[in-house]
C-alpha cells in the first residue's frame, strides 16, 4: 500500500451488547488503535497500515478494544440518534426555523423587503418571544433563504475570525499569510505549513469563546506547528479553556453542521 493512502473498510464487531458495525481505518498517519464516533459516519476506528509491524492482523484486538470502550460508544450512538430526530423534527427555514447564531436560538422571519431596498438584507432583531433573524427578502431574490443567510453567516464570520486574529496575533508575535474562510465538515479551522490559515464559517453559529479559542489554536501553530506539550501549553497563555470550547464543538458539531439544511 502506498505510504500517503488510507484504506477504509466495513468491518462487524460481536459485542456483549451484541454486533457493531464500524468502519475501520487504516492511515499511514496512525500510530495506533482509536476510536471515534462521528456524526455522520458512525464508529470509526483508526489503525495504523497493516505493513507495519504488529498491524497485519489486528481483529481480536479491535474486538476486545472496542467492547472495553462498548457502554461509551453506544452512548454516543444513542444521543447522535437523538440528535438526529431532533434535527430532522424542525420546521422549515422558511417556516421559522430555530437555528443557532453566536450560541444563542434565533428564530428565522422572511417578510417582504420595504419599497425603496434594492437588495435582500438580513438583520439581527430582539422579539418578545426571542432573537430572531429578520430575512427582508427583495422580489428578484431567486435565492433559497438558506443561501441568503449562509451569505450573511459567512460574512459575520469573517469579521469576527478578522477580530480574534488581531487580538491574539500580535501577542504571538505571528501574522498569517492568509486568511479563508471555508465550509468544512472535519475542522473547524486549520493551519498549513505556510502560514495559511482556514476556518469554517459555522463558527459563527458557536459561542464567541468558541470562535476565539479555534482563531488562537490556529494561529498557534504559526509558532509550534504540531500538536505538541509546548504547542498546548502556549495555547493555554492565550485561553486557558481551550479543551472545555473544543469539547463544546464537538458535541455540538451536528446541530451546527445541520443549522440550514
Amino acid at each position: 500500500m502506498p505510504e500517503t493512502s488510507v484504506l477504509e473498510t466495513m468491518a462487524v464487531a460481536r459485542l456483549p451488547g451484541g454486533e457493531l458495525r464500524y468502519l475501520l481505518r487504516r492511515s499511514p498517519r496512525a500510530r495506533r488503535l482509536r476510536v471515534t464516533v462521528h456524526p455522520d459516519r458512525g464508529v470509526v476506528v483508526s489503525l495504523p497500515v497493516a505493513a507495519r509491524r504488529g498491524w497485519g492482523h489486528p481483529d481480536a484486538l479491535v474486538d476486545r478494544f472496542l467492547a472495553e470502550r462498548e457502554d461509551w460508544i453506544r452512548g454516543h450512538l444513542e444521543r447522535q440518534e437523538a440528535t438526529r430526530a431532533r434535527l430532522e423534527d424542525r420546521p422549515h427555514v422558511d417556516d421559522g426555523r430555530l437555528v443557532p447564531y453566536l450560541g444563542e436560538p434565533h428564530r428565522i422571519r422572511v417578510v417582504p423587503a420595504p419599497p425603496g431596498v434594492r437588495s435582500t438584507r438580513v438583520s439581527r432583531v430582539g422579539a418578545e418571544d426571542g432573537d430572531e433573524l429578520l430575512v427582508e427578502r427583495v422580489v428578484r431574490d431567486r435565492r433559497d433563504t438558506a443561501d441568503i443567510l449562509e451569505a450573511w453567516f459567512r460574512a459575520r464570520a469573517r469579521a469576527t475570525i478578522d477580530e480574534a486574529i488581531a487580538r491574539h496575533g500580535p501577542a504571538l508575535g505571528v501574522v498569517p499569510r492568509s486568511i479563508t474562510i471555508r465550509d468544512t465538515t472535519s475542522r473547524w479551522g486549520s493551519c498549513s505549513r505556510r502560514g495559511a490559515l482556514s476556518f469554517s464559517w459555522r463558527l459563527i453559529l458557536a459561542p464567541p469563546a468558541a470562535l476565539d479559542a479555534v482563531a488562537a489554536h490556529e494561529l498557534c501553530h504559526l509558532r509550534v506547528f504540531g500538536h505538541t506539550p509546548a504547542f498546548w501549553g502556549l495555547l493555554e497563555t492565550r485561553v486557558p479553556d481551550h479543551a472545555a470550547w473544543r469539547r463544546w464543538l464537538r458535541r455540538h458539531a451536528p446541530e451546527l453542521h445541520a443549522a440550514l439544511d
